[in-house]
């Protein structure tokens, strides 16, 4: 490797792309083209990257299969940086296994961490924490191990782990300052203030009021029954009843929420439920079938019993009932939740993040579009979603993910 190379690669380690440009960006030698790829990442021109990458990776010789491997973890943060979630997963390990075997630990351990933050963000935190089982960050430099304590902050997060994420992050910002790279420092500062932002509204009483994650983290843990509409779930302690897939019966158990320790009138949980305006007994007879099959799913939790203007919910054992309901009301909620990390997505990727179909994604996305909430970028494959990020709130609680005790 000669000089030009190993200053290029420093430049790039440093977070300064134009400077590594300045040494390499004339040469067209396949170390060359994959610093000036992953200077082109750095700078956000990702389909620029990624042609580099490619090229580079095939420039490098049968005896350069370490070179090679390098290429195929630099593209693959690419492709994570374009939200392309779809990438071979399988090429991106076995590039990490060979780099573990020939003893680059440190671009193995960056493969990993790659492997974590995608499996993070299509909510697969169980796999995720597996990956991370066993890897020890301290041998590594501060970059690395700021990236390390990013991912395991953004999977306690999403487990509503408030005390365990500020700890991490805690050490993220030490690393970080350590590495002296701006844009590793800002991202750590960004999850920082997602802490500090309130995640969700508690409604009980009559009132209702924003919590921050770790007030979150401690009304689950409370013995108050919650009605959880970020997630579809009623709770009490560790018992938990998912109405994911039951949106009629989550309405008709949210609109309860609402209300205790009164009761809702017929009219009014019709309305919630069906979106009748005008019941009928049809209307009537369907709400007298919805509220025994939600009985019978929150028997375990509480009781509901008619009144002489519609029904009301009781805990069996709670002290109180509480919503807890979004930061704001927002149509396409979970959709915004994804793009609110300023990041390009593609609707395949929202899909399968989301764990939805590609079209109703898109339909979302039309939909908040015609609102001037989301943007386009590029068109047919190429098109992607993008919307500056949320300053007023944070959404950890809207994407898709297990509660606690599931």
């Amino acid at each position: 490797m000669d000089s030009l190379i190993t200053a290029a690669a420093r430049a790039l380690a440093a977070g300064d792309p134009f400077g590594a440009l300045n040494l390499v960006a004339l040469r067209e030698d396949a170390p060359a083209l994959a610093l000036r790829g992953i200077a082109m990442a750095q700078l956000g021109d990702l389909a620029r990257a990624k042609l580099l990458l490619r090229k580079a990776a095939r420039g490098f010789g049968p005896r350069e299969a370490v070179a090679r491997a390098r290429c195929v973890v630099a593209e693959a943060e690419v492709a994570l940086a374009a939200r392309d979630l779809n990438g071979p997963a399988k090429t991106l390990e076995a590039a990490r296994i060979l780099l573990d075997a020939q003893g680059d630990r440190a671009n193995a351990a960056h493969a990993r961490y790659l492997e974590v933050r995608r499996l993070l963000l299509i909510g697969r935190l169980d796999e995720a924490e597996r990956k991370l089982e066993g890897l020890d960050p301290a041998p590594f430099p501060p970059a690395l191990r700021a990236a390390h304590e990013l991912v395991v902050a953004g999977i306690a997060m999403r487990r509503l782990q408030a005390r365990a994420a500020r700890a991490a992050l805690a050490k993220a910002e030490r690393a970080a300052r350590q590495a002296g790279i701006p844009a590793l420092t800002a991202e750590v500062e960004s999850a920082q203030r997602l802490l500090q932002a309130p995640a969700a509204r508690r409604i009980a009483r009559g009132g209702e009021r924003p919590l921050r994650l770790a007030e979150v983290e401690t009304l689950l843990a409370s013995k108050a029954l919650v009605v959880d509409a970020c997630r579809r779930a009623v709770r009490e302690g560790d018992k938990l009843v998912s109405l994911a897939t039951r949106p009629v019966l989550f309405a008709l158990a949210g609109a309860l929420a609402e209300a205790w320790p009164g009761d809702v009138a017929r009219e009014t949980l019709l309305a919630r439920a069906f979106g009748a305006k005008h019941a009928d007994e049809s209307h009537r007879a369907r709400l007298r079938v919805e509220i025994g099959r939600l009985r019978a799913m929150l028997r375990p939790l509480a009781h509901l019993s008619a009144t002489k203007q519609g029904f009301a919910l009781a805990p069996r054992r709670a002290r109180e009932v509480v919503l807890l309901a979004p930061p704001g009301e927002e149509a396409h909620a979970a959709v915004l939740a994804f793009l609110a990390d300023g990041e390009a997505w593609s609707s395949s990727a929202l899909a399968l993040a989301l764990g939805t179909s590609q079209r109703s994604v898109q339909r979302a996305l039309d939909a908040l579009a015609a609102e001037g909430k989301v943007q386009a970028l590029g068109r047919a494959r190429a098109r992607r979603w993008m919307t500056p990020p949320l300053p007023a709130f944070t959404t950890a609680l809207l994407l898709p993910a297990p509660l606690p005790g599931d």
